[in-house]
């Protein structure tokens, strides 16, 4: 096993999905502690989707962590969806709680946990929802701030989604882009399992966090992943864990140097930019026309057949031109919806 492979200053937490037994846990704690992670993680009460499953352990769960904590000197994370939870986590000194998918969701569950947590100063993380919705992630992170508690990060575990993906959840990372310029002094940490929901695609996503500029990763780690009670294939062994860090390349910061040599390029976007804006703009002059057009002869604004005939011909124009076809979809998706939007509002002042 590889010792001390996390680079200082790199944020990892790992561990189970969920605490199993008091042997797994001390197992897991002792493989991922030699190798310099200080945070362990793990389940103890576990949401399921529908009954029958593996719960988690429960109470039992918290005495193994913290048989794992004295005997490693790591910390301990855990998820916590109501008051019973904080309460408990609070009186075994868990050292770091967060809110998981499922929890930042409502946002009376989240209320409920940052009244439970006022004037507790612990760490606290927040998952995104499972929906793509930037304000329920947000409006949760302002909740805890709201009761006191003034060590909050963000966990981006990906979003559920419609389309087919080889992916569980998929990662949209426009949202934690987003989340970043609202919040910029928020950390934000990856958890890449749940986003692969299979291990052969953990360490992929791992590295597109860093490129993104993640603060740090959570990663499921179970001794025998084929054997978890829950959320087996996207958990990684030990040994694979430490290959995963160990292949991660991370980013230096850009230098004075890289801006010169980047400024010409970046300001030939800059001025693409700007034509861009310009041609939406001559392009929204042209829906205004055609939307009086549709008005004064009583007309549907929305004409389902012609959209779905022009997305279909500039995703096929994008694919020849090497350009996703998903991509060109998702920008005249936007498009469309503001020329909508506008027709509408037009028809109202009319």
């Amino acid at each position: 096993m590889n010792e001390y492979i996390i680079p200082p200053g790199f944020k990892v937490i790992a561990g189970p999905c969920s605490a199993e037994s008091a042997g797994q846990v001390m197992e897991c704690a002792e493989a991922l502690s030699k190798m310099g992670v200080e945070i362990l993680r793990a389940g103890v009460w576990k949401p399921r989707t529908r009954p029958g499953g593996f719960e988690g352990a429960g109470m039992q769960a918290l005495e193994w962590l913290c048989q794992a904590r004295e005997k490693t000197g790591m910390k301990l994370a855990i998820e916590v969806a109501g008051t019973a939870h904080v309460e408990a986590a609070l009186k075994a000194d868990i050292d770091i709680l967060w809110i998981g998918a499922r929890t930042t969701t409502s946002p009376f569950a989240v209320q409920e946990i940052a009244e439970a947590l006022k004037g507790c100063d612990i760490p606290v993380m927040v998952k995104n929802p499972i929906s793509p919705d930037l304000n329920l992630w947000t409006g949760a992170i302002e909740r805890l701030e709201r009761a006191g508690i003034s060590r909050i990060s963000a966990i981006h575990r990906g979003f559920s989604d419609i389309q087919e993906s080889v992916l569980r959840y998929a990662p949209q990372w426009e949202i934690p882009i987003e989340l970043r310029r609202r919040m910029p002094s928020l950390p934000i940490l990856c958890d890449p399992s749940h986003m692969a929901g299979q291990r052969g695609l953990v360490s992929t996503i791992a590295q597109m966090a860093l490129d993104m500029n993640a603060d740090g990763l959570m990663v499921e780690v179970h001794p025998n992943p084929d054997k978890a009670l829950s959320d087996s294939r996207q958990q990684l062994t030990p040994h694979e864990f430490a290959e995963m860090v160990s292949s991660l390349r991370q980013h230096r910061a850009i230098e004075e140097t890289d801006s010169a040599c980047l400024a010409p390029k970046r300001n030939e976007l800059d001025a693409l930019d700007e034509q861009l804006v310009d041609i939406l703009a001559k392009r929204m002059d042209i829906v205004r026309e055609i939307g009086e057009y549709k008005q004064m002869n009583n007309l549907a604004v929305l004409q389902s057949d012609r959209y779905q005939n022009v997305s279909d011909k500039l995703a096929a124009i994008a694919a020849a031109k090497g350009i996703s076809g998903q991509f060109i979809r998702s920008i005249f998706e936007t498009i469309h919806a503001e020329s909508i939007r506008y027709q509408l509002e037009k028809n109202k002042t009319q």
